[in-house]
């Protein structure tokens, strides 16, 4: 189990997403370019304390996370075709998240594997990026029980 970040534009969801995966030993993939300026002052200011925690890899972009990515690409999109409650996840899974700003393109959302939304009530757009991965990442550890220990 992985997380992707798709070109993300701001730098506290990638540190608040960046501790998630530190906390539950779930690499993160970020895919550039990125928003901000990646660095150790940027990342500091952004609370990413946990950095040293967390394995993080970065992609110059699209075709080069694409050359490295095992496993299915499980997108999380708004237009997702499957409902979290419904998806079945796998152990090998990358869960990718789009930018916040325009979420991914086309030839991405065609690209994925799989595509999950998180069911929501009626007239509310989306959550918080970092709010969807905890959810989505916390529904997938669960099926493939792999919590840690």
């Amino acid at each position: 189990m992985r997380i992707a970040l798709y070109q993300p534009d701001i730098a506290g969801n990638v540190g608040t997403i960046l501790r998630l995966c530190a906390c539950m030993g779930v690499p993160l993939d970020l895919i550039e370019p990125m928003g901000f300026p990646w660095g150790a002052s940027a990342m500091k200011r952004a609370g990413m304390d946990y950095g040293d925690a967390a394995h993080v890899t970065r992609h110059a972009d699209w075709d080069a996370f694409l050359e490295q990515v095992e496993g299915r690409i499980v997108l999380a999109t708004t237009k997702g075709a499957e409902r979290l409650d419904a998806m079945r996840f796998r152990r090998n899974d990358v869960l990718l998240f789009g930018s916040e700003g325009a979420g991914v393109p086309d030839d991405v959302h065609t690209r994925a594997d799989c595509r999950v939304r998180i069911p929501m009530r009626a007239g509310f757009r989306s959550l918080n990026i970092a709010v969807s991965a905890g959810i989505i990442l916390g529904e997938a550890v669960r099926q493939t029980e792999r919590w840690p220990a």
